[in-house]
């Protein structure tokens, strides 16, 4: 089936193959070029079918399918045999050029003789010297051969690299590349890298470099030392050929690479990203070097005894890491013994061998934010054990498991919630016998403490509704075992989780306090309670209070949680329930901080550390000294805060269960890294918080953790590092399935997508920013963020140049502004498409960029008038929307080549702003307008003099004010008027 019209004229047919040119290889494009050849071919000029042939042959040399490539130069090959004056010099170049594809062709595959790809090279030179062009691209496909083949190496070489170039040598990057791989094969790290260097920083580049030159030189960088470097350039490198089936190879030498850091996690989840290179590399030796980066992988996991593990392979079925590596070793070695009988030697498989030899270079490099071991991508992973305290082993009997259990329940002991799981399990068993035993009572009570245990579980992953449900299915369960106390506290429970269900401050304050109400007559009509029940009771009514306060911050709110804590604290020390009171008082310190009080919340929380370190008990200390922390972030006492989390953290570990969150820690302990200006430690914190989330199965909350460790990485400027990690994570299964919060996962994409701007990869940026503005234009309840994304997709389209699609996507933004205002964003976004519209199309645009300045001018005034109803009129100096937009008109006049109105602009905009005082930190910005007003007025205008008088004075004023760096330049342009006076 036609994957597009058939052109009906060579206009159409040239249209045609300027859009496939656009696309990205693989099949899409090569099927589309099949098709206009047949399309060519209905036309009785020969032309339109060259341009077609040379399209098709690019797809196939680019799209990994070398054996279709020299078949369709063969034709190029006879039409320019019989009619070369169809070839204008630029097809007669690009002719000239591909015998060089043909030759890389002909040698991936190994069914082609060896004295069928010497003929061919000596076509080539005959062909070179009939035309009078150099032999230098002749002596390089030579030596491509020889090293393929691994005889008269040397020579080939020195014949290639010592002659000059040509226009028809291959690119600088390219021929770099080959040059220090050259090095590289003769043991020389060191000067390999050297030869590599322009490329490797980014000097040299063309269609596969640095792509290409960065997969070879991972593993002599480490050799070497180099290991950041090494790790940048995987970041980077790895990007620029994943699921290319023309770079499988170079993704074999970055799985590689991972297997041979301690990356093996990584490796795994490349691998499963480059799943379709198994099936669309059609190259025998592009896939023979990716398949052999494969079993390095996949050799090194089975090593670590980790053969069970899923891995991605051949389609059609499911692979181990066992059966997918004993496929990929028979595979490789017969595509490694064929091409050593076609060249009469044991090259490829000795290379192969050395591979699969090398040793691992490094026990552990942190390659990615999101560092992951084999046991976090193992089925059901268990929590590693971080704990130095040895817990008391579970008891084997079943009678003194149940009393056990009770008994550490009973003290709200963190050691309960593995008697609970053990009891768990050998109750679900077929063959399980309750014990006939007065001390634990019937089957129904167990049960019922189960249930009570599930409810837990699903209130600490904020699953409320089912943990209202499980409470209260407990509640019946304790009343049917005559448990009335525990029947109450669980009813309570449920009251409280039903209360978490409630939306909105007001709504919830209103379920709180019926349900605190409810409480109290609950409280007071369940008799014979034993203490700890009464306690927990108390704990409850407080609880809720509390809850209440802390939605409305309303001070009449705060009286009856002290109430209600005092009767908790004085009943809970009369009968010595230990963890009452350290619940109790660590609430009362609660209470202060959100009264507003934390001074006395400090000094409630230094009195209760005092009482834990002397009395207990223990694992509450952890939650305490967390408590400390914020109320020390709240006091600005950073480092303070830092000590107190780093000591909860310490001491999380020594405690199972989940009654310790360790990843609110974290989280905390990155937020007072940024207050202590270490944000890189921050970023390691985020995200060691979100991998204890995702074990701990909180998925939104880890990936929520997760994205905003990535806009810390991108704020810092390490794109690459905040690009690996939203890959690693846009590429989870649960995101991938569609299963994760759509908005979340959309603002996953959004960050990625302007780590791509920032990356410089515009292209793809633009095509993840226009998605997201097609999907977000369909959130009715939420148009001030598709007004952000349409108005950064429409600048991203203006930097691409596609001034007509960006126009659409402005249109959107601003129709969702007036929905949702976002004055300032959306201002930025108009005046910057203004001025790349101003600037790119010169006059010609200049109606468009004044169009959108309007537009900007008419959010301004929306903006002014809000600013107006809420605060008053007031007079402003310095940054403003009106100041941008007046210093913007000031230079898209400029560019459009309006200069008497750009002056005009601009002299608005020094006004608005007003002249800078001592400690104005705008300084920048009015030297800044000062200087395009220079220009504008002296270069442009000729009008030196004037010029020359405002720039000296700027200059004088800005030193005198202590702004010596904004005078820089100022003084280089008074230089430049003055030298051309």
């Amino acid at each position: 089936m036609p994957t597009s019209p058939h052109p009906q004229s060579t206009d159409e047919l040239y249209l045609a193959l300027q859009a496939n040119d656009e696309r990205p290889y693989g099949r899409t494009r090569t099927v589309t070029a099949e098709e206009l050849v047949d399309a060519a071919e209905q036309f009785e000029e020969p032309v339109p079918l060259i341009h077609a042939l040379l399209e098709l042959q690019e797809a196939y040399t680019y799209g990994s399918e070398p054996r279709k490539s020299p078949v369709v130069f063969a034709r190029l090959l006879n039409l320019f045999d019989e009619q070369p004056d169809l070839f204008d010099e630029r097809l007669r170049y690009m002719l000239f050029w591909r015998f060089k594809w043909v030759s890389n062709a002909l040698r991936q595959l190994p069914e082609i003789p060896l004295t069928g790809l010497r003929q061919w090279l000596t076509e080539m030179r005959e062909r070179y010297e009939k035309a009078g062009l150099g032999l230098q691209p002749y002596y390089g496909e030579a030596y491509q051969l020889a090293a393929h083949t691994g005889e008269d190496t040397t020579l080939a070489y020195e014949l290639w690299a010592a002659r000059t170039r040509t226009r028809f040598s291959d690119c600088e990057a390219c021929e770099i590349c080959r040059r220090a791989c050259h090095h590289l094969t003769a043991g020389d790290d060191e000067r390999a890298l050297a030869v590599w260097e322009p490329v490797l920083a980014g000097k040299e580049s063309c269609q596969e470099e640095p792509a290409r030159s960065v997969s070879y030189a991972l593993l002599p960088l480490l050799r070497t030392g180099r290991v950041e470097r090494a790790r940048e350039l995987h970041l980077a490198g790895y990007r620029g050929c994943r699921r290319n089936p023309s770079m499988a190879g170079e993704v074999g030498r970055h799985l590689e690479f991972c297997a041979l850091t301690g990356n093996e996690a990584r490796g795994l989840e490349l691998l499963a990203e480059n799943r379709n290179l198994f099936d669309e590399v059609d190259s025998p030796l592009e896939r023979l070097d990716f398949l052999t980066g494969v079993e390095v992988l996949l050799q090194r996991v089975e090593s670590l005894g980790h053969g069970e593990l899923p891995a991605a392979g051949h389609p059609g079925r499911s692979w181990t890491v066992t059966g997918l590596r004993a496929e990929v070793r028979t595979r490789a070695d017969d595509l490694a013994a064929r091409f050593d009988t076609r060249n009469g030697t044991t090259t490829v498989t000795d290379r192969r061998r050395a591979r699969l030899d090398r040793a691992p270079l490094l026990d552990a490099l942190e390659l990615t934010l999101r560092t992951r071991s084999l046991d976090d991508v193992a089925p059901a992973a268990p929590v590693p054990a971080s704990a130095p305290r040895t817990a008391e082993a579970v008891p084997e009997s079943l009678p003194e498991l149940i009393l056990r259990a009770r008994a550490l329940d009973e003290k709200g002991h963190p050691d309960t919630r593995a008697c609970w799981t053990r009891l768990r399990t050998l109750v679900a068993a077929p063959d399980y016998t309750h014990p006939d035993d007065p001390s634990v009572g019937p089957l129904v009570l167990l049960r019922a403490d189960l249930l009570a245990d599930e409810a837990s579980r699903a209130g600490e992953k904020d699953d409320h509704e089912e943990a209202a449900a499980l409470h209260e299915e407990a509640a019946a369960l304790y009343e049917d075992a005559g448990e009335p106390g525990h029947a109450a506290v669980e009813r309570g429970t449920a009251l409280l989780a039903e209360a978490e269900r409630a939306e909105g401050a007001e709504a919830k304050a209103a379920v709180l306090t019926d349900a605190h109400a409810t409480m109290v007559r609950l409280h007071e009509s369940t008799t014979g309670l034993p203490p700890y029940q009464e306690a927990r009771l108390l704990r409850l009514r407080a609880t809720m209070l509390g809850m209440r306060l802390q939605w409305t911050r309303s001070e009449e709110h705060i009286a009856p949680v002290l109430a209600e804590l005092d009767l908790l604290h004085t009943f809970a020390t009369r009968h010595d329930v230990a963890g009452q009171i350290s619940g109790g008082l660590l609430l009362r310190a609660t209470t202060h901080a959100l009264a507003g009080d934390l001074p006395a919340a400090l000094a409630e929380i230094d009195a209760l550390l005092e009482r834990l370190r002397s009395q207990g008990p223990d694992w509450h200390l952890p939650r305490t000294l967390g408590l400390r922390g914020r109320l020390q972030l709240g006091l600005q006492d950073a480092q303070a805060a830092y000590t107190d989390f780093a000591e909860a953290l310490r001491l999380s570990g020594q405690w199972q269960g989940d009654t310790i969150d360790p990843s609110r820690l974290l989280a905390d302990l990155a937020e007072a890294c940024m207050h202590l200006g270490r944000p890189d430690e921050a970023l390691r914190h985020l995200t060691r918080a979100a991998e204890v989330d995702l074990r701990r199965d909180r998925r939104f909350d880890a990936f929520c953790t997760y994205s905003n460790a990535a806009r810390l990485s991108l704020d810092l400027g390490r794109v690459e590092d905040c690009i690996a990690l939203l890959d690693s994570v846009l590429a989870d299964p649960d995101v991938a399935a569609g299963e994760l919060d759509d908005r979340l996962t959309a603002q996953l994409r959004l960050t990625r997508a302007r780590a791509l701007r920032a990356g410089e990869d515009l292209k793809a940026a633009t095509a993840e920013f226009a998605a997201l503005a097609a999907e977000s234009a369909g959130w009715d309840d939420d148009p001030g963020s598709h007004a952000m994304i349409a108005a950064e997709t429409a600048v991203l389209l203006g930097e691409s140049g596609e001034f007509d699609r960006a126009r659409e996507a402005a249109d959107q933004a601003i129709a969702a502004h007036r929905l949702a205002p976002r004055h300032e964003p959306l201002s930025n976004s108009l005046r910057e498409l203004a001025c790349l519209q101003a600037q790119r199309q010169g006059p010609d645009g200049l109606p468009a960029a004044l169009a959108y300045l309007a537009e900007a001018g008419r959010i301004a005034d929306e903006a002014r008038e809000a600013e107006q109803k809420t605060h008053g009129e007031s007079e402003t100096r310095g940054p403003s929307l009106d100041t941008a937009l007046a210093y913007e008109y000031g230079r898209v006049n400029a560019y459009g080549g309006a200069y008497e109105d750009a002056l005009t602009a601009l002299e608005k905009a020094r006004t608005l702003l007003g002249e800078p005082g001592p400690q104005d930190d705008w300084a920048g910005q009015w030297a800044e307008c000062v200087r395009l007003t220079g220009v504008v007025e002296g270069l442009y205008l000729k009008r030196t003099a004037p010029a020359l008088t405002r720039l000296d004075a700027a200059v004088s004023h800005l030193t005198a004010l202590g702004h010596e760096e904004e005078t820089a330049p100022l003084t280089s342009l008074a230089a430049r008027l003055r030298d051309e006076e």
